[in-house]
């Protein structure tokens, strides 16, 4: 009956409970490539035909302190999908269509209701990237993380032809910027974002971040800061398809000043037009708040762009259209030149 393992404060029934709720949310996320159910010791995928030189697309990340806010909300069915996007998001710079998702939740104590919520966020995750979860591990860790928290982190796999790897390398002067609009913070700068609204982690904080805010929209300080990461792979791979799509950056944690130079051949510079897109209420809120520099939230945050897609000024109004179709936002936001800066703003 392992009660000596459970007297340790690991429970192996409550595990085998978690897997039973999870089935059905894993089952959604079937797609043709799968050959092995969860429950065995390695998820089976069988590579798509039709590829010529396949390569394999990695990538891997955690929600990271976003999830104090699902600890003290008791909000737990929307953090997987942040865990999905952190990985397939990154994938899709090179051109790569998700296949499969794995994800490892390490949790004080095993819940099997609240494990089944998170994996049901982690399916829908992976439903909307057409990622199949084929794996992934619960471990309880009784005495290293406490009873009601957890960390969740993931891993995605791509595949893309060789010869359609999106680098950068064709990048040319004149070339233009599209912004895909984010859907919040996402889940970068989370330090930042609680040392502000000063989230402790106390039972405290439960009030301010179910306090409602004329400029978030009606919306609760919590509602608008758990909104998941938006998952942008079915409408760029659509773009792909269509357009010649030059370079992709995923505006993730080091903002638009670490991230979008990382989409530039040698000797370009992105020039950012201010003001070409819509900067969401709570980055205005929390640069006031905090009394930070422009440079210093451009450094840290997206600032309601998600995504950057480099393309010819000849296709720019295509790719928008492109987007729209599929409801994202879209605007042209900068411009590729050659240059020594690696970004400007004007």
């Amino acid at each position: 009956m392992n009660d000596s393992y459970k007297a340790a404060g690991v429970d192996v029934h409550a595990g085998y409970e978690s897997v039973r709720l999870i089935k059905e949310f894993v089952a959604k996320t079937v797609t043709d490539g799968v050959l092995s159910g969860i429950g065995g010791f390695g998820g089976l995928f069988e590579l798509p035909e039709g590829y010529k030189k396949p390569v394999l697309v990695s990538g891997t990340d955690g929600v990271g302190t976003k999830l104090k806010l699902a600890f003290i909300l008791d909000k737990h069915d929307t953090i997987g999908q942040d865990c999905v996007a952190m990985c397939v998001n990154d994938i899709i710079c090179s051109g790569a269509k998700p296949l499969l998702f794995l994800d490892y939740l390490a949790v004080g104590k095993n819940f099997p209701e609240k494990v089944a919520k998170i994996v049901s966020g982690v399916a829908d995750g992976c439903v909307m990237s057409d990622a199949a979860l084929v794996g992934g591990e619960t471990a309880e860790m009784p005495g290293f993380y406490p009873v009601d928290e957890y960390d969740l982190a993931g891993f995605a796999v791509g595949i893309v032809e060789k010869d359609e790897i999106i680098d950068g390398s064709k990048l040319s002067d004149g070339d233009v910027l599209i912004g895909i609009a984010s859907s919040g913070v996402h889940s970068n700068g989370f330090s930042l974002v609680r040392k502000l609204f000063n989230i402790t982690g106390k039972e405290e904080d439960n009030a301010r971040l179910n306090e409602k805010i004329e400029a978030l929209g009606g919306k609760t300080l919590g509602e608008t800061l758990l909104t998941p990461t938006k998952i942008y792979v079915k409408p760029v791979l659509d773009v792909i398809s269509k357009c010649n799509v030059k370079a992709i950056s995923h505006v993730t944690g080091g903002g638009f000043i670490e991230n979008i130079p990382r989409m530039l051949s040698d000797g370009m510079c992105a020039v950012i037009t201010k003001g070409t897109w819509e900067i969401l209420p709570i980055f205005n809120i929390m640069q006031n708040l905090g009394g930070l520099s422009e440079r210093e939230m451009y450094n840290t945050f997206n600032m309601g762009i998600g995504m950057v897609l480099a393309v010819d000024k000849s296709e720019a109004e295509s790719v928008i259209k492109i987007l729209e179709s599929h409801g994202e936002k879209a605007s042209i936001i900068g411009r590729v030149e050659k240059g020594d800066e690696e970004i400007i703003f004007e």
